[in-house]
């Protein structure tokens, strides 16, 4: 079953109609798959991640996106997330005046549409929160407040695990992370993973995907997807970057 379908799709920059960035790119994310999209800077790995999401940033100018059969081309960010699409950020912020706790709580609500007591949240999230080595005094402070750049990509996960969505985008989860964190935040990555749902990973590395067995790597240059292979090709880019790609 597919998840995710995004077919000839082209976006432009909000605050420049000149700036061209996807063009004409196709993706088909089927259910219980991890695919890996990587490619240099600029190329539009993260503009295809918040176009998904239909940030304010990207104009979708041509094209679809599809999820779990439903056009969501024109859908608002707030709904793609009800009906099931997460993502994380390459820089998580931080939300002074709301707990930990209480984002966490106010997310499940939306989500579930059913009342969520902060305790038992705490008691429920207590492995998942030790397994990702964040303290539960953590819940009692404000929302990334204070906390390390580790730690926030480790609270990224720990919504992840809690929100249990259908297709999680992680868009360069790993990016300064230490081995040890790195570790951690896989554990976490393959706690949520499963049969019924999916995994879109943008990554410079490949430290991270050494901790999955399967997936599907695409290389994106230039906003297009010019190779698909498997994790071979995340090697062979690791080895010798994507000069052959560009001209």
């Amino acid at each position: 079953m597919k998840i995710l379908e995004i077919k000839n799709l082209y976006t432009i920059a909000e605050d420049d109609h000149n700036k061209e960035i996807l063009k004409g790119l196709n993706l088909e994310i089927n259910k219980g798959e991890i695919h890996v999209i990587m490619g240099p800077n600029g190329s539009g790995k993260s503009t295809l991640a918040n176009t998904i999401m239909s940030s304010p940033r990207y104009i979708k100018t041509k094209g679809s996106i599809s999820f779990l059969g439903e056009d969501i081309t024109n859908k608002e960010t707030d709904y793609i997330a009800r009906q099931g699409i997460f993502m994380t950020f390459q820089s998580p912020i931080d939300i002074e005046g709301i707990t930990l706790a209480n984002f966490l709580k106010s997310t499940k609500e939306n989500i579930t549409n059913e009342k969520v007591s902060v305790y038992e949240l705490s008691k429920n999230i207590k492995n998942d929160m030790d397994n990702l080595s964040l303290d539960n005094k953590y819940l009692s402070r404000d929302f990334n407040v204070g906390f390390s750049g580790g730690e926030r990509k480790k609270n990224e996960i720990l919504q992840l695990n809690i929100i249990n969505p259908s297709l999680a985008i992680l868009d360069e989860i790993d990016s300064g992370l230490d081995v040890d964190a790195i570790k951690k935040v896989s554990q976490g990555i393959n706690k949520y993973k499963n049969d019924d749902n999916s995994l879109l990973i943008i990554t410079h590395s490949t430290k991270l995907l050494k901790e999955f067995d399967n997936y599907i790597v695409h290389i994106l240059i230039d906003g297009k997807i010019v190779d698909t292979g498997d994790k071979n090709l995340a090697l062979k880019i690791d080895k010798e970057g994507f000069s052959s790609y560009e001209n």
